[in-house]
């Protein structure tokens, strides 16, 4: 078991653990909650031996400090051209321990050794080793076809997945996983949650969404103002007993407080009263022994409200054949989604699903004028004021501004205006105080960056609310903060988000993004939840039949509905009927491909071009805004052409599969 006792954690002169004690029992499933800063980060560096405490003890089994016994997910970007397989396997750690012996072995010609090196691969699963590895990359969202791919080649979040799935490789006893939920969507999320729940090691888990926690843990441990609290349960039973113990302190407190009141009266009244100074100089003392309980104050203090809309129009939108995709200087617009015609009327609460790359996020931005449209209309309602909150700040914020500056350009280009107090005020509502308000954005936590957006999007009074992942970044309360604000808010939400909880409380219908159109899902997340798990098992299947084959040297056996016999000359024809139907289907499919793969290579070209222009020490500071403007643009269209180029090749692979 892990057993922390009496701990004192120090970052510079700041406690983060303040003589803290816990333990946890072999096989548990603990989920680790607290606010953004309050250390959870560094409890596990002190777990994973990163950090040392400045006071106190940590046992762990000395088994779970051994090559293999821990897992966690690095957090650096990986730069490698391994397949994205091979990258994954060699989270195993006592695989490649056995391999690494068993070369040794070979090259010292030592057959003893030899054999018990084939022996220990045995024992660690040496053989099926590249299908499990494959089952973690399949089961995270990547396609058959992108296992073997470079990891060089995919984009900043999908390294990420490649990541968890190398820390989720590793036969672990212990598994720290910090904010694993981040850069996967509900169909990646599903699965992980299912793994997780036959993992039969002991788990660690810091996560902000509630629904993940409910599902995976058992025991939940609360590191608040430097202690660490233990609750059996998950999540929603943690907040049932910390707010039935939030009110017996409470009212602990009040006592208190009425009995120093009482000692204070009666030491006021009677201290200079000869026959009652001895009484009075005993309630002194006995009011200095009291401990002093400092005032309750609950979890949930940061709170907002949406202002009411000047205006309601109707509809908000009118999307006439609107097709959604971006745009390059010199080349045809690529289109991602297309085919949309919907009204979206005062008072909706949408919930936009889709697997991610399916253009989600490219349908959003192209609502919020973020991106151009490619084709058809958009016609707004008079008086529309839209508030839009970009998954990725930087889309919205200047790093080298603080708060203040944001609000005052906001306040004067936008509206409304607002005196500096007046905005100062308001930035204090969302926890900006002081010297912050003028610290730059980039110093900010990605929470802080998060409730500036938030704070912008308010200010603006909207009728419109465009959400891409808001979440991503929130602690639990001020995502509670949040669903409170969304639910009172009289105006039409649009929410693309992972955080179920926050779908459920906010959401009464939902538009389903998949296979380059938009329509509406009929059904609510538990039946979106099914719909994902059938989709996995479809290829998952696809994915055994292709190693079955590999296996046996020949292609997949396809599955044959109807028993029928044919003459050959009608066998040729029906053949060529179907290699007909199957070129006009993959024909278009194929001539996109094409232009991203142009697309792709350009865009690379242009990036790495900037990356070496940026490395330049003679550049300007305005040309270094710009291109490092330019290179964080790049970015975000490599990662929607690298994700619509793996869904066309997912699509066009399933087309010949059947």
């Amino acid at each position: 078991m892990i057993v922390i006792k009496n701990v004192t954690l120090l970052r510079g002169t700041k406690p983060v653990l303040n003589q803290a004690s816990a333990t946890l029992h072999p096989g548990e499933k603990v989920g680790l909650i607290g606010r953004n800063g309050a250390g959870k980060s560094s409890l596990f560096s002190l777990l994973a031996g990163r950090l040392h405490p400045d006071a106190g003890d940590v046992d762990i089994p000395p088994s779970w400090l051994l090559p293999g016994g821990m897992a966690e997910v690095a957090q650096n970007m990986p730069e490698t051209d391994d397949p994205a397989t091979e990258y994954v396997l060699q989270g195993d750690t006592r695989l490649m321990k056995a391999l690494a012996d068993l070369a040794a072995a070979e090259e010292a010609d030592d057959g003893n050794a030899i054999g018990e090196a084939h022996a220990t691969l045995a024992e660690v699963g040496y053989f099926d080793a590249p299908s499990r590895a494959q089952a973690l990359l399949l089961g995270l969202g990547f396609t058959l076809s992108q296992t073997e791919a470079p990891v060089n080649s995919f984009s900043g979040g999908w390294r990420m997945r490649l990541q968890l799935a190398r820390a989720l490789m590793c036969p672990a006893k212990l598994l720290l996983l910090d904010e694993p939920t981040n850069h996967l969507d509900l169909d990646a999320l599903v699965w992980l949650e299912a793994w997780l729940q036959r993992y039969e090691g002991t788990l660690l888990v810091i996560s902000h969404d509630r629904e993940f926690l409910d599902a995976i843990t058992k025991v939940t441990l609360h590191l608040d103002d430097g202690k660490l609290t233990r609750y059996t349960g998950g999540y929603t039973a943690f907040e049932s007993m910390r707010a039935e113990r939030l009110s017996q302190q409470q009212a602990a407190f009040n006592k208190q407080q009425d009995k120093i009141a009482h000692l204070s009266k009666f030491i006021a009244r009677f201290k200079a009263k000869a026959s009652k100074a001895k009484q009075a100089q005993s309630r002194v003392k006995a009011l200095e022994r009291m401990e002093k309980l400092a005032p309750v104050l609950t979890a949930s203090d940061f709170q907002f409200t949406f202002p009411e809309p000047a205006s309601l129009p109707n509809p908000m939108l009118a999307l006439k054949d609107l097709a959604c995709g971006y745009h390059s200087e010199g080349q045809a617009p690529l289109t991602i989604v297309s085919g949309i015609n919907r009204s979206v009327l005062p008072g909706q609460r949408i919930g936009i699903l889709g697997a991610n790359g399916q253009g989600k996020s490219t349908v959003v931005k192209t609502l919020a004028h973020m991106n151009k449209l490619v084709s058809g209309e958009i016609t707004e309602g008079k008086g529309l004021s839209i508030g839009y909150f970009a998954q990725q700040e930087l889309d919205v914020l200047r790093m080298d501004e603080g708060p203040m500056q944001h609000m005052i350009r906001l306040a004067r280009d936008v509206g409304p205006n607002g005196r500096e107090q007046e905005l100062r005020d308001f930035l204090g509502r969302f926890q900006f105080t002081g010297d912050m308000v003028n610290q730059p954005v980039s110093q900010f936590s990605g929470g802080e960056k998060a409730r500036l957006v938030l704070a912008l999007v308010v200010w603006q009074r909207p009728n419109l609310l465009l959400l891409d992942e808001p979440t991503n970044h929130l602690d639990l309360t001020t995502r509670e903060a949040l669903s409170m604000a969304l639910n009172e808010f009289e105006g039409t939400v649009m929410l693309v988000s992972h955080d179920r909880a926050l779908l459920r409380e906010v959401c009464d219908e939902f538009w389903l993004v998949a296979k380059g159109s938009l329509s509406t899902f009929d059904g609510d997340l538990d039946d979106y939840q099914k719909w994902l798990q059938e989709q996995a098992k479809e290829v998952a299947q696809a994915a055994r039949a292709a190693r079955e084959a590999d296996r046996n040297g020949k292609a997949p056996a396809k599955p044959v509905a109807v028993a029928q016999v044919v003459t050959p000359s009608a066998d040729r024809k029906a053949q060529a009927q179907t290699r007909q139907r199957l070129a006009e289907q993959t024909k278009p499919l194929k001539a996109e491909l094409k232009q991203l793969d142009q697309r792709l290579a350009k865009a690379h070209e242009e990036q790495a071009t900037l990356t070496n222009s940026l490395a330049n020490p003679s550049l300007s500071g305005a040309d270094r805004a710009e291109q490092g403007k330019r290179l964080k643009g790049l970015g975000d269209e490599i990662e929607a052409l690298e994700a619509r180029w793996l869904a066309l090749t997912d699509q066009i692979e399933k087309l010949e599969a059947a």
